[in-house]
């Protein structure tokens, strides 16, 4: 093919993967509001284990719009990741000999699973354990110490009723405490009810900007993907000839050293989350051995082809 060819092929690509992204950002878009909510999910739940109101705060006018933004540009991107490599796939395959087609085919799925799998780790693991040790040591830093006294006599106390919901037949002034979002509610008027987040556990009450918690996730997300394609890199290093399973498991010792070092880079800096990334990251390792004895090089080139007539007259 011409190189003026090429260039065109190229720019079709390129274009047909820029339109599938763009119809799935607008998706997104539409689903920003449920797609965040799930991110949350964790933090709030979190937060409301440890006696804090499950909310986040939003410091500037753009904050809250621009982690949506931010949100369903991620989600698109994610989405449209299987269609962005069989683009890139349609420009590339053709140069490709049948055997190296056959590691893509089995490379490009396997990262895809192992990508997904680091991401379930993280949002069912990692994070309900960082957050819950975090938002637990910081609540109980500064202990609630306050001096007590007995009631003078003749006080009356009000006694705000403790509901899971709001209730949706009381009179403008009622006021009552919701259990589920931690929260003192009043009726202002019949179709408005405002609400003061409620705190319990210690003089540093956790609450947290919504861009920095996005930001955070996205970042431990980037880093849990890339790690967990650590199989998938001792594997082409084997294929290449450049390490050996036999070489990889006497430097055993040096690898789970280096996995508790990388461990303690991330974000997450507490002690339970360090010790489940160390064993994730050693688990990891111990898996791209099992891959090099599994699946040399030569069982994914298959049998060689048969000679050709050129072949025969050379």
């Amino acid at each position: 093919m011409p190189f003026g060819e090429h260039l065109e092929e190229l720019r079709r690509r390129v274009v047909h993967a820029l339109i599938g992204v763009f119809l799935l950002f607008v998706v997104s878009m539409y689903f920003g509001g449920s797609l965040m909510e799930v991110l949350s999910a964790p933090l709030l739940d979190e937060l409301k284990a440890n006696g804090q109101a499950p909310s986040m705060l939003a410091t500037s006018p753009l904050e809250a719009f621009g982690a949506y933004i931010k949100v369903a540009t991620v989600a698109s991107l994610v989405a449209g990741m299987p269609w962005l490599l069989y683009q890139m796939w349609l420009f590339v395959s053709p140069g490709l000999y049948p055997r190296e087609q056959r590691f893509a085919v089995f490379l490009l799925p396997l990262s895809g699973v192992l990508t997904v799998i680091g991401l379930a780790v993280l949002y069912w693991v990692i994070l309900p354990v960082s957050l819950y040790f975090l938002i637990s040591f910081g609540s109980g830093l500064i202990p609630d110490r306050h001096p007590t006294i007995q009631s003078p006599e003749g006080i009356a106390y009000p006694a705000a009723p403790i509901l899971t919901a709001d209730p949706t037949d009381v009179p403008v002034g009622a006021v009552w405490i919701n259990s589920t979002i931690g929260q003192m509610r009043i009726r202002i008027d019949k179709d408005h009810v405002v609400g003061v987040a409620l705190t319990s556990g210690g003089m540093i009450a956790q609450q947290y900007r919504v861009s920095e918690y996005i930001d955070l996730v996205f970042m431990l997300g980037l880093a849990f993907a890339i790690a967990f394609q650590v199989p998938l890199v001792l594997l082409l290093l084997s294929w290449l000839g450049v390490v050996r399973a036999e070489h990889l498991t006497s430097k055993r010792k040096q690898v789970i050293f280096g996995c508790v070092v990388g461990a303690s880079l991330l974000p997450t800096q507490d002690p339970w989350s360090l010790v489940l990334l160390s064993g994730m990251l050693i688990a990891l390792f111990e898996f791209g051995i099992l891959l090099i004895r599994l699946v040399p090089a030569r069982r994914i080139m298959g049998a060689a082809p048969p000679p050709t007539d050129a072949d025969a007259e050379a």
